[in-house]
């Protein structure tokens, strides 16, 4: 089994880190991948539910999928309401042509593309959307930059882009700019759910989270504070079922 797989799936054992420190999704992104008259949308890879939860808000019938049951108990413990199954983006557990948008937050890199592309396209209806999702932090703050030294840099968002094949056309994409405001434990519980920190050995795990907390202590911008104030670039892509 390859590298990618293995990580993909390893969130369960950090559900509830991922949950308290992975930040939400600004309502501009929300806003501009939505179309104008979506009702049924499918949040494929929704993890314990920080997408899912903007959408089920607005009023929409949601239906959440991911791989990972314990993910999905946490979004259903905050979500009774909202469907919650068990499947991955190259075999979706819905019928053909059964919503008007698929959105992805924070997963497409983990998915098979070709084999992801093809099942979205069943369970469109012809005409709706895809609309893919990432928050990256934006490293041109000292601090946040000192953060990736530890945990790894993020892709640079400026750069980020995603191609999408046919049947998908109107591949646009667009950037959100915002700030999420945290406290110290919270951004040890981010650090601690990255796939990367979960399936290190237990050793580097341990250096890595004290690392991040010396810098918490020891950085002029952190230190003695109780609130961070880390900055986003949030990256989406939208594409149309032609």
């Amino acid at each position: 089994m390859t590298e990618r797989p293995d990580r993909s799936l390893s969130f369960g054992a950090e559900a509830a880190a991922y949950e308290r420190g992975r930040p939400s999704y600004p309502p501009e992104a929300i806003d501009w991948l939505l179309p104008e008259d979506a009702h049924d949308v499918l949040d494929l890879g929704a993890g314990t539910g920080k997408l899912t939860t903007r959408l089920a808000e607005r009023g929409l019938a949601v239906v959440a999928v991911d791989p990972i049951p314990e993910m999905l108990e946490l979004l259903s413990t905050s979500l009774p309401d909202t469907p919650a199954l068990l499947g991955t983006a190259e075999e979706i557990p819905l019928p053909d042509d059964s919503v008007d948008a698929v959105l992805v937050a924070q997963a497409w890199h983990w998915f098979d593309p070709e084999r992801a592309v093809k099942e979205v396209a069943r369970v469109l209806r012809p005409g709706g959307r895809l609309g893919l999702v990432w928050n990256n932090r934006d490293e041109r703050l000292g601090w946040v930059k000192d953060l990736g030294e530890i945990i790894g840099h993020e892709v640079d968002p400026f750069a980020q882009t995603v191609e999408l094949p046919g049947p998908f056309t109107d591949v646009e994409h667009h950037r959100v700019e915002w700030t999420s405001y945290l406290t110290p434990q919270a951004l040890i519980d981010l650090v601690a759910s990255r796939s990367y920190c979960i399936t290190s050995p237990e050793q580097v795990r341990a250096r890595t989270l004290d690392r991040v907390r010396e810098l918490l202590a020891t950085h002029p911008a952190l230190a003695s504070s109780s609130g961070l104030a880390l900055p986003y670039v949030t990256v989406c892509t939208r594409a149309t079922l032609s």
